[in-house]
């Protein structure tokens, strides 16, 4: 997950304790009853400087916090990463990034005595499919790092060394990085670099040193930029969301590749897809479906979410636009519960600071808006979302 550019504070990071639950705000018409907890997200609040983690009662408009949340930290939390079993919470800071275990109910206790796990200032960051690499980039440095990890006890692994493998000179705007999935025929780490374009990294996990030769593919328009990345999780399919890509008011538009050998790429047929919006700002895929976020709308006070179905026929893919729903201020993240029964969706401009997403009971894949929640104690301007596998 990523955030905006925020102001950098070098502050101390040892995380304390515990306070108040949030709650929903149902829009009118919204069903409610009970049922049994069926999610665990994570939410980064960086105006308090906190983590918060929440679960869903199945069936019901109530957000539970999960015990001692929110989690109070010394320094700002600027992107957080989850591993693949679900087992562990990497928290990027000022100071480094923290590590943390999941327990059942999503209560986090910190490791490492406490200490950071890497002195890394991520600005965005992914664990690897197999939990073994914590692959991050800093804002304003051109590379990007792998740190290994002992997949069963979520730190450092030892006698291993952290690696880095650097990109073109002017990639210093990195906005977000991913990574494909288990299985794979060909792995790769990717890196939206802004106006540089995308960076594709084949990566080998069971290598010491995991990096690969670096390519790279630009912007559709010079004038825009690569701010959004994601990976298909069953297909050879790579999403890329650039600012200018699609004519109009609305410009933000995403770009789809085929996934080949030897770092080779094929946009589809139809692609660029009009977004909706002024530039993505999240891309999340789920088994059947696309889902972009838009953080600003040419005419709108509000984000957007605008979903896609994916169609093969024969070999060739294609997308199309499902429907198009309003998110909030300033939509920076996107999420889905461990069910599948919820699209989340994070407001960096609060009011609400999370929005959340029923699927439509007619219309296939289309998003129908169920409730909003504070995250905190507004002002929190929510900047992340993770969400438990």
């Amino acid at each position: 997950m990523r955030i905006g550019k925020w102001a950098r504070l070098f502050l101390a990071a040892v995380p304390l304790l515990s306070g108040c639950k949030g709650f929903w705000d149902v829009p009118s018409g919204s069903g409610g009853g009970g049922g049994t907890a069926s999610g665990v997200f994570y939410v980064l609040n960086f105006q308090t400087t906190q983590i918060a983690g929440f679960t869903f009662t199945a069936g019901s408009t109530s957000l539970t916090a999960v015990s001692n949340s929110p989690y109070t930290l010394g320094g700002r939390p600027y992107a957080v990463a989850i591993s693949p079993t679900g087992g562990f919470l990497y928290l990027s800071t000022p100071i480094g990034i923290y590590a943390y275990s999941i327990a059942n109910g999503g209560a986090l206790t910190i490791l490492n005595n406490g200490q950071p796990i890497s002195a890394d200032f991520a600005f965005t960051m992914q664990v690897d499919p197999t939990g073994s690499w914590l692959i991050d980039a800093v804002s304003g440095i051109p590379a990007v790092n792998a740190i290994p990890l002992d997949s069963t006890t979520g730190l450092l692994l030892t006698g291993a060394s952290e690696q880095t493998v650097a990109l073109p000179s002017g990639a210093t705007a990195i906005q977000q990085v991913a990574i494909t999935p288990t299985g794979s025929k060909n792995p790769y780490v990717f890196v939206a670099m802004g106006s540089t374009g995308v960076a594709a990294v084949p990566f080998t996990s069971t290598n010491n040193n995991p990096f690969g030769t670096v390519s790279t593919f630009k912007p559709i328009n010079n004038t825009g930029g690569d701010t959004a990345i994601a990976v298909d999780l069953s297909r050879s399919l790579l999403y890329v969301g650039e600012t200018v890509a699609v004519s109009g008011t609305q410009p933000g538009g995403l770009r789809v590749f085929t996934i080949g050998a030897n770092s080779t790429f094929t946009e589809i047929s139809g692609s660029p897809y009009a977004t909706g919006g002024v530039g993505p700002s999240a891309i999340l895929p789920t088994t059947n479906y696309i889902y972009v976020a838009n953080k600003a709308v040419t005419g709108s006070n509000s984000g957007n979410i605008t979903g896609f179905a994916i169609t093969l026929t024969g070999t060739v893919y294609s997308l199309t636009s499902i429907s198009t729903i309003s998110a909030g201020p300033s939509t920076v993240g996107l999420a889905e519960d461990s069910t599948g029964t919820y699209i989340l969706a994070v407001n960096s401009s609060g009011n609400p600071d999370l929005s959340a997403f029923t699927f439509d009971s007619t219309t296939a894949g289309k998003l129908d808006a169920y409730a909003t929640a504070s995250t905190g104690n507004d002002p929190v301007q929510a900047v992340a979302i993770a969400a438990v596998p």
